[in-house]
């Protein structure tokens, strides 16, 4: 099995691709190769056990899209993307990205010809939906998004449901929750300071909160989003039928309900390093997101978290980043 990572160099990306290296294997097929593209470098494992390409460059631009699936990959993961906070500082780079890329590349593999028909996964975002929202959204509710971004994931699902229905691909789209608690460097998500306010006082460091505590969300860890996409990537779509994109589970959480669970897991001195420093910005776009899912669809197609309550989430960061240890 060929397989193709967009995104390859972002956070999921990143732990997509060790836990595909780790595994050596997709469902029941041993991976044969291994592409990795970004717009920069994907980092290049030492030893694999089979081929992997490493490529960087933009898919957006014209012929881009045609050269990444000449090999004719088997399953493509699609998670490159500007995120939430970017795209709506920068309408231009966001629709070029967001949407143009997804079209470029969905049509590069319609006009591929010789009965090409990947997998193809397209990671999308609870950012689709848009306030006034129930107490928790069901399979049912409309996508009225309200930034740019969920509009840009909004379209590129209607195109995924269309080009499978079609039988130019075989795909399916996951709404991931927000992504917490996210290691590495702060990005340029709306969402970021959900991973900060912990990510930041674990390793010893202050943390800038800019909203109030009765901020509620959507979240998974990292775990959950790489398992969601290996399920995506292998499970019989003829159970999903022509409704392909599907809200993923999670776990919801005032902003409040984070902050007692670091003070239960790493103490009240940890969760004293969170600073409330009030940005309109954020706010307003926060104001817009979607608090609670019930996802229902994609837990009886066998799409499965890996935390039960913010402690684990918490304590998931802890033992997949930090070595199982916090700055106390």
């Amino acid at each position: 099995m060929h397989i193709l990572v967009l995104g390859a160099a972002g956070m999921v990306g990143r732990k997509l691709v060790e836990r595909l290296l780790r595994e050596g294997r997709l469902g029941n097929s041993d991976i044969t190769r291994l592409t990795l593209h970004d717009v920069v470098a994907p980092a290049k494992p030492d030893k694999a056990g089979f081929p992997v390409e490493a490529v960087a460059g933009d898919f957006a631009v014209p012929g881009a899209a045609e050269k990444l699936i000449e090999s004719r990959p088997d399953v493509i993961f699609h998670l490159a993307a500007i995120v939430s906070g970017e795209a709506e500082l920068d309408f231009e780079k966001g629709y070029r990205i967001n949407l143009d890329g997804t079209r470029m590349l969905f049509d590069a593999i319609r006009l591929a010809g010789g009965g090409y028909k990947p997998r193809v996964v397209f990671t999308s975002s609870i950012a689709v939906y848009g306030a006034p929202f129930p107490e928790a959204i069901g399979d049912e509710f409309f996508h009225t998004p309200l930034l740019s971004y969920g509009t840009q994931k909004a379209i590129g699902e209607l195109l995924l449901a269309d080009y499978s229905r079609r039988g130019f691909f075989d795909g399916i789209g996951i709404r991931l929750p927000t992504i917490c608690i996210r290691p590495g460097l702060p990005n340029k998500a709306a969402s970021g300071f959900f991973s900060n306010i912990l990510r930041e006082p674990l390793a010893g460091k202050e943390a800038i909160l800019p909203v109030s505590e009765d901020v509620r969300h959507w979240h998974a860890t990292p775990r959950s989003a790489v398992g969601f996409l290996l399920h995506a990537g292998t499970m019989d779509l003829a159970a999903v039928g022509p409704r392909r994109n599907l809200t993923m589970p999670g776990h919801s959480a005032t902003v409040g309900e984070q902050i007692a669970a670091l003070k239960r897991v790493a103490g009240e001195k940890v969760a004293a390093r969170i600073k409330r420093v009030p940005d309109p910005f954020i706010m307003g776009i926060v104001d817009g997101w979607p608090r609670n899912f019930e996802a229902k669809r994609a837990r009886a197609l066998g799409f499965t978290t890996a935390e039960k309550n913010f402690d684990d989430i918490i304590r998931i960061h802890i033992e997949d980043e930090l070595g199982g240890n916090f700055v106390a």
